[in-house]
């Protein structure tokens, strides 16, 4: 009879190697898809911002807002949304002019795509987040942290409150209720987010929920 041998010193070692590389690999995987969706995000709120200045050197108007577009830009014409102009107060309305902005600024050639204004907003209408719903480009004060209403570039919901924090660290100062980048409760067509006491805690210094992550979240930029 042959006696059962078991492992040795070296092969347990072995073995407890190959597992900590698999295990570094898949916490690695995670990392780097966590920071393409993060570089992903900036890059959308960053390109918006630089497009909305853009539009308004070039035009002397803001997109969305624009009395003159059907004239001057190339494929802007009347349909669904009246005209397809904006009103030219100065302010990027809810309704026709929020969804008019993304045309304005896909056809004047300063956001890829191609969108036109529609009674219902889509993904033919309106870009979207990695997460699959909408951004928004409008004047109100939907975000958090004693708001008036200014211009903003909402991200949409549906994002986790972890990337959130890491979004607001690299743009701003990782308040979600002060600087530049806020939590918003707006939805994008999705789900309304949770709120605010559940994607960041609502207090000093209103921290994103980073240790314990929630899924549903969204921000706005603030210009």
């Amino acid at each position: 009879m042959h006696k059962q041998r078991g492992f040795t010193l070296i092969e347990i070692a072995i073995v407890l190697v190959i597992i900590g590389l698999l295990l570094g690999g898949v916490l690695k995987g995670q990392e780097l898809i966590t920071s393409a969706r993060v570089r992903n995000l900036v890059s959308q709120q960053d390109g918006i911002k630089a497009a909305y200045f853009g539009f308004l050197d070039r035009y002397r108007a803001l997109p969305g807002d624009y009395t003159a577009a059907s004239t001057n830009i190339n494929g802007v014409a009347a349909g669904a949304c009246g005209t397809h102009n904006g009103n030219g107060n100065g302010q990027i309305e809810a309704g026709n002019e929020s969804v008019l902005a993304w045309e304005h600024l896909s056809k004047a050639g300063f956001i890829n795509g191609s969108y036109t204004c529609a009674a219902a907003e889509g993904p033919t209408t309106t870009p979207s987040n990695p997460y699959g719903t909408r951004m928004q480009l409008i004047n109100d004060a939907i975000y958090d942290g004693a708001p008036t209403a200014r211009h903003n570039v909402k991200t949409g919901n549906q994002i986790p409150s972890d990337i959130m924090a890491e979004v607001d660290r690299k743009i701003d100062d990782g308040n979600a209720a002060g600087g530049t980048f806020r939590f918003s409760v707006y939805a994008g067509g999705g789900v309304a987010p949770v709120g605010s006491g559940t994607c960041y805690a609502a207090a000093a210094p209103n921290a994103w929920a980073s240790q314990n992550p929630v899924t549903n979240c969204g921000g706005t930029s603030l210009f």
